[in-house]
């Protein structure tokens, strides 16, 4: 096998000298391989620019970094209630789905908390129910006693009434009374003047007699007169005794109206207290389901380094989640090629965990903003500016973060930090 490799190339060694035997003695070979080399040169020259160009227009245009990360928002879970963890229900690393249950506390003390904020807004209810009905109660005293009052002004007409009669019949037995008076004066007279007058025989006996029964019948009308006059003078008294009652009794019955009226209380003490219990209802109820902690998104447990029966402290995390809905690739690019990257860009991102695989991205944000190099700004500190007094030859340009949203990521490829190369592909 060594024979005929040797014997190959000492055949086409030979062809070789014979050919360039052949252009070395011919003035034509010579400009032929002048122009060849020539050409080369040309072409090689020529590529080496459109290399160059093709090179400086993806840096401009097409921007790319291998100083990027991936990243997501994470937060940290802490309970809201406090207490012993009764159980747990996932574990570090975990892939877990948004509403799935992460850990429970135990819920007795705010069962229990519960239970008594819907006792006391029961009771208040029944409280409250049982002053409307006293309210009621006291109502119906106050109509009671606007009643009586309307009772007592209608006996005060009526007395009132009743002492004008009594009036105008004392008036007609007084009338009477001087009535029979002058009657009985007159028969009186009539008699006295006719006795001297029969022995006389002026008269007649009889004529005496009739004048005499006469002045008998005058005088018992006056004494019925006088008798009529004293009854109608006690019925007055009687009606205006009767009327001074009844406007007594319409006093009394006004004071027990104001007193009723004072005496009726309003709800709204107990009603005022009704947004408080309600308020303890809710407040109780929030810390009981609060005692169940719940997957807020689809993410990635971390950070886990408890166990069941720990004690869990309101605001205190517990673990960490990530959230596996976006991702990102945070690449750092020079300032100078920042014209040329605009929000809404399509973006190829590379991860090395799978580096011969091209995620899609797009341009989501551009940094305004890093950390000053004290180098070269100096330190910003009370007083006056600390300028740098050295000098630095080299200036390397600034570099600033570019956020890329990655499009369609796997849940469970993208880690957080994990190194990425991001090339945007310009417009």
């Amino acid at each position: 096998m060594k024979v005929d490799m040797s014997t190959k190339s000492r055949t086409l060694l030979g062809w070789l000298t014979r050919i360039g035997n052949v252009l070395a003695t011919t003035t034509r070979g010579r400009e032929v391989r002048k122009l060849l080399g020539r050409l080369i040169s040309i072409g090689i020259v020529m590529g080496a620019v459109a290399l160059g160009l093709v090179v400086l227009y993806n840096t401009n245009y097409s921007p790319r970094t291998d100083d990027a990360e991936v990243f997501a928002n994470f937060i940290g879970i802490a309970p809201q209630v406090d207490g012993p963890i009764t159980r747990l229900n996932v574990r570090d690393n975990q892939f877990v789905k948004q509403g799935e249950l992460l850990f429970e506390i135990d819920d007795r003390p705010y069962r229990y908390a519960l239970e008594k904020a819907l006792s006391d807004q029961a009771a208040l209810e029944g409280e409250i129910e049982d002053e409307r009905r006293r309210i009621a109660a006291l109502v119906s005293g106050v109509a009671v006693a606007q009643a009586n009052i309307q009772g007592s002004q209608a006996d005060i007409t009526r007395w009132a009434a009743v002492v004008d009669q009594a009036r105008a019949d004392v008036a007609n037995a007084d009338q009477g009374v001087n009535r029979a008076r002058a009657e009985w004066t007159y028969s009186n007279n009539n008699l006295h003047r006719i006795e001297p007058l029969l022995e006389k025989q002026f008269v007649t006996v009889d004529q005496v007699d009739r004048a005499r029964t006469s002045e008998i019948a005058q005088a018992e009308a006056l004494k019925q007169a006088a008798s009529q006059l004293a009854l109608s003078q006690a019925g007055l008294k009687s009606a205006s005794a009767q009327y001074e009652h009844s406007k007594a009794v319409l006093e009394q019955s006004k004071a027990q109206h104001q007193q009723s009226t004072h005496a009726v209380t309003t709800l709204e003490p107990l009603t005022n207290q009704r947004g408080g219990r309600a308020s303890a209802v809710k407040s109780a109820r929030y810390n009981l389901d609060n005692s169940r902690v719940y997957t807020p998104f689809d993410a990635h447990v971390t950070n886990l380094n408890i166990s069941e029966g720990a004690y869990a402290h309101v605001g205190q995390q517990v673990f960490t989640l990530i959230d596996a809905r976006t991702w990102w690739a945070i690449g750092n690019f020079r300032e100078g090629t920042l014209q040329h990257i605009v929000p809404g860009m399509p973006a190829d991102i590379y991860v090395l965990s799978k580096p011969n695989v091209r995620f899609s991205g797009v341009v989501e944000s551009i940094g305004f903003g890093v950390t000053p190099d004290q180098d070269v700004f100096g330190r910003l500190a009370p007083g006056l500016p600390d300028v740098q007094r050295t000098l630095n030859w080299v200036h390397l340009a600034s570099r600033y973060p570019v956020r890329v949203r990655v499009e369609n990521p796997p849940p469970d490829l993208f880690r957080i930090s994990e190194s990425a190369v991001v090339v945007i592909r310009g417009r």
